[in-house]
């Protein structure tokens, strides 16, 4: 496989100098002293012309004779070339792809949309150029490629399945390195030198959207239950012991378990608790 390789042309300054000698002086010859034959060198200056090229900076100049990949300018300025090199414009600039989110598939075959950023640029022009067909386009299949495979890898998040270490939601560096990682093998055949890659949209499918936020919500409020009953257990506990320890009241298994119950209920009511006075005696 071919590399690229820098050209180094002529100063466009200097040719354009030799130009000016080559197309005036043979007009004077002619208009003097009848020199007709110098019209050859004006023929070879105007053609020289055509050699004539300015790179702007990150810019470069792909150069093929008759067939052959002569070399790439990547040196910005005013530059004079073979006029028979054909010259293909190549960016060499940072550019941005934020794909539109696409419907794929998680490894628990849940739909979800995931859309990706990409900071990228043409590092190797010679493959750019002659490795692929258009490698514009070339990056974008890549890219959804990329996130397609990277999606069915991993799971949307560890609802369902809470031995998983890595997911799209939770472990966003650790996905993103791997997305940038397979994007860059990807790409690397065509030249492309991938800057960043990150996930900038995830989320459930619509079909499947509001199940999800259902289930959600719910493992919300039975794990916000949990830590209630578990400070609740605490406070009835604690609230035994000094009672006991300071031997305010002595109350027997009964009469324990009424107020454990009593505690637990306005502990863990998620409502707001009406107190009931008793007015008798304590076993009334």
């Amino acid at each position: 496989m071919k590399q690229e390789k820098v050209f180094k042309p002529v100063s466009g300054y200097y040719a354009v100098v030799l130009i000016l000698l080559l197309i005036v002086l043979p007009v004077l010859a002619i208009i003097y002293y009848q020199m007709v034959w110098t019209v050859v060198f004006i023929v070879f200056g105007l053609f020289g012309l055509a050699g004539l090229v300015a790179v702007s900076p990150n810019e470069s100049r792909v150069l093929v004779l008759f067939g052959a990949y002569k070399g790439s300018i990547k040196d910005n300025g005013f530059w004079w070339v073979n006029p028979f090199f054909v010259r293909s414009k190549i960016s060499l600039r940072a550019r941005n792809l934020d794909s539109d989110p696409i419907k794929v598939n998680d490894k628990l075959g849940n739909p979800i949309m995931i859309g990706v950023v990409m900071v990228w640029k043409v590092r190797d022009t010679y493959k750019s150029a002659f490795e692929v067909d258009d490698y514009t386009m070339f990056v974008d299949i890549q890219n959804e490629a990329a996130i397609r495979k990277l999606a069915g890898r991993y799971p949307y998040d560890n609802l369902e399945d809470e031995s998983a270490h890595l997911t799209l939601r939770s472990s966003s560096d650790e996905v993103n390195q791997m997305l940038e990682q397979e994007i860059t093998e990807r790409l690397s055949i065509a030249g492309i030198e991938v800057v960043e890659a990150r996930i900038n949209y995830l989320a459930y499918a619509k079909e499947i959207a509001g199940a999800m936020l259902k289930r959600q919500q719910a493992s919300a409020i039975v794990a916000a239950r949990t830590k209630i009953v578990e400070g609740a257990v605490g406070m009835v506990e604690m609230a035994l012991k000094e009672l006991s320890k300071k031997k305010i009241i002595n109350l027997d298994e009964e009469k324990k378990a009424a107020m454990v119950s009593n505690l637990m209920v306005v502990l863990t009511s998620d409502k707001d608790i009406s107190p009931v006075v008793n007015t008798g005696t304590l076993y009334q």
